[in-house]
């Protein structure tokens, strides 16, 4: 006679970038090896992977692949609550006195922080317009291996996320990913360093896992620690 298989339990949540519903359940003990492992390494490369094999086992009807670098921040955290508990240990060096706070962070209480200056849409000029998508797990890392390499490949990155080009004298709507990566590239040559700068913008404002940790030092100073990102949190 075969074990019976365990029902697990579905919840759901919505996504940050989209507002969709979606359903999810808890991680199993299997999957759980897989985090520690992946976070035991310290390696941000194993760290990501395993992050999205195992939403992609919980979550269900979203494709992964797509979902932006905070909906998975954000994602993997509420399925970790609903699989362990709600709270994560963390540690962190006063930044004046080099005093280690040891503290705990409630899941619950962690948001996606939106600025209310950032926004998806780009002006190029009277006639035309952008509107950019957000990057996925991997662009961002390329985007950060990029940085301080060459200016080609760190630029070349950053214009793979605009998703559509709108004509507002027509309504007429160009789609990037009909276009080869050439014609894009030409594209974009054409830019002022404004546009640019708007698209620099873009990504420095984009909405980011974010928690702010008040506590007080060995004087008994008020201060605040921001915890930002899956880096921190995740390792």
């Amino acid at each position: 006679m075969a074990l019976p298989k365990i029902d697990q339990p579905l919840f759901e949540l919505e996504i940050p970038s989209t507002s969709k519903k979606a359903k999810y359940r808890p991680f199993t003990v299997k999957e759980e090896k897989i985090l520690l492992i992946a976070q035991e390494s310290q390696d941000m490369d194993q760290i990501i992977l395993s992050i999205k094999q195992v939403i992609n086992n919980c979550l269900e009807e979203v494709n992964v692949d797509n979902l932006s670098v905070f909906d998975l921040e954000f994602i993997i955290l509420n399925i970790r609550a609903k699989s362990v508990n709600n709270e994560i240990a963390f540690g962190f060096e006063d930044e004046d006195t080099g005093e280690r706070i040891d503290t705990v962070i409630d899941v619950n209480e962690i948001k996606v922080d939106f600025n209310p200056d950032h926004t998806k849409k780009i002006e190029i000029n009277s006639q035309y317009y952008m509107m950019m998508r957000y990057p996925t797990l991997e662009e961002v890392r390329q985007m950060q291996s990029a940085d301080g390499g060459s200016t080609e490949q760190m630029f070349a990155t950053m214009v793979s996320c605009i998703d559509t080009l709108v004509d507002q004298s027509t309504d007429e709507v160009f789609k990037m990913e009909d276009f080869t990566s050439e014609e894009v590239s030409d594209f974009v040559d054409g830019f002022t360093s404004t546009v640019v700068e708007k698209i620099q913008q873009f990504y420095m404002t984009m909405p980011k896992l974010r928690h702010t940790i008040d506590y007080k030092d060995n004087k008994g100073k008020k201060k605040q620690f921001v915890v930002e990102g899956m880096d921190s949190f995740f390792t």
